[in-house]
């Protein structure tokens, strides 16, 4: 049957719902009455759409207020234990899987490092992070005593351009690690042991922490934001009303200087040649630093940092360290000025490890720099900080990627390989944690 607009019955029935579940989501607990006026459905559509979510269980009662003069009113929420999802970062120093219920509690987590040495392609071996998915997402799984069946999805961020193609589902091409299109989506379905009809949504990293911070961190209100993921390498994601949901940037590798430094993509004068916290320690290394022998890159930039940074030790500042820190902050400076005026955002946010571990008083001296570089008008309207999800950020962004997708059906499990959400849709869910 269809409806006048061409819409079935039943695309009208998965709408409401959409926007039931939608509102008692970012603003619920609420009673029936309220959910009329703010979802614009009629009370006889309330009524029946919540009837239909508490008898599948993905709504339930949760105490009641009093009303002016009659009986109380029954609140209802989403019931958090109705659905899960697992986050994955597959990042520079680790791979961090994470298992959520509905409300993003997160339930269990396992991290599996990588290897601090050696080649980069052999870090990245790409059987090698397929094993470390299979039994990380069976260890979330078993500690959580959550049966797989029970997963709306398993959302990933990967360092990366991500293609999808009919026959391998989404590809990644991450050349600054050696994936020359990869199908990651084929090997997961064949190695991981998860029933067909979980769907898998592979996103870039950067992508993904955008959306987390744009939904619940420092993104919140904001109508357009560029988040910057500052890990071993630099990238951004974009939000913007023209572009939707976000497009992740490869912000890294703009030009910054003409025949400069080699980058790790193999080209010169990329941004994250200078930039990038594997670069970063390179240079200081190059200038006469010494970084810990055999440290990973976090402990090494820690003490980088407290060599430039001597808080309360009465020691001088080292001059190699404090003088390559200054440099890599004109370099992100110059890179800020360029999103500034290239896309005009209310605030530019810092996440990823290195960006959260050099902090407030290194993004003081970044943020100097592009107000100097930038045009006056756009960098007087742009905002910089700190991202406050912490390092987190991008699995809770990937679990918000099957998450995104359960809304948009209706709060119907997926029985086929997934259909990207209209950008319109998450659009519209991001108009509404804005407001």
């Amino acid at each position: 049957m269809h409806a006048r607009s061409g819409r079935t019955v039943r695309d009208l029935r998965r709408e409401n719902r959409t926007v039931v579940l939608r509102r008692l989501y970012f603003d619920g607990p609420m009673s029936r009455l309220t959910l009329g006026p703010a979802t614009g459905l009629s009370s006889g559509s309330v009524s029946n759409v919540v009837a239909e979510l508490v008898a599948e269980g993905l709504v339930e009662e949760a105490g009641s207020v009093d009303s002016a003069g009659g009986r109380p009113r029954t609140l209802v929420r989403i019931t958090p234990g109705s659905g899960f999802m697992i986050g994955v970062d597959i990042g520079e120093t680790r791979i961090r899987i994470e298992l959520f219920d509905l409300a993003l509690t997160e339930l269990a987590r396992t991290e599996r490092p990588l290897a601090s040495s050696g080649p980069r392609t052999a870090r990245y071996d790409v059987d090698l992070v397929v094993a470390h998915l299979r039994e990380g997402i069976a260890e979330v799984l078993r500690a959580a005593e959550v049966p797989a069946e029970r997963l709306l999805g398993v959302g990933i961020g990967v360092p990366g351009i991500v293609a999808r193609t009919p026959e391998d589902g989404a590809v990644v091409h991450g050349q600054t690690v050696g994936w020359n299109a990869v199908p990651l989506e084929r090997l997961l379905r064949e190695h991981v042991e998860l029933p067909a009809s979980v769907p898998y949504w592979i996103d870039n990293g950067a992508k993904t922490l955008g959306q987390a911070e744009m939904w619940f961190g420092a993104g919140r209100g904001a109508r357009s934001a560029v988040v910057v993921l500052f890990g071993s390498g630099v990238g951004a994601c974009v939000v913007t009303d023209a572009m939707g949901p976000g497009r992740a940037l490869e912000w890294g590798h703009l030009t910054v200087r003409v025949r400069g430094r080699r980058c790790r993509c193999g080209a010169l004068g990329c941004l994250e040649a200078y930039a990038g916290a594997e670069a970063l320690l390179e240079r200081w290394r190059e200038a006469g630093g010494r970084p810990p022998e055999g440290a990973d890159e976090e402990t090494a930039l820690t003490a980088m940092l407290a060599a430039a940074y001597p808080a309360g030790t009465g020691t001088a500042p080292d001059a190699t360290a404090l003088a390559v820190l200054e440099e890599t902050a004109e370099y992100l400076g110059a890179g800020f000025a360029d999103l500034i005026n290239l896309f005009q955002p209310e605030r530019i946010l810092v996440g990823g490890w290195a960006g959260l571990q050099l902090g407030t008083r290194f993004l003081e001296t970044v943020t100097g720099y592009a107000r100097e570089y930038a045009l006056r008008y756009p960098a007087s309207r742009t905002g910089i900080g700190l991202g406050t999800l912490g390092p987190e950020a991008v699995t809770v962004g990937a679990a918000l990627l099957p998450l995104v997708d359960f809304f948009a059906q209706g709060g119907r499990r997926p029985e086929a390989e997934p259909t990207p959400p209209s950008p319109a849709w998450q659009t519209a869910l991001r108009d509404r944690v804005s407001s």
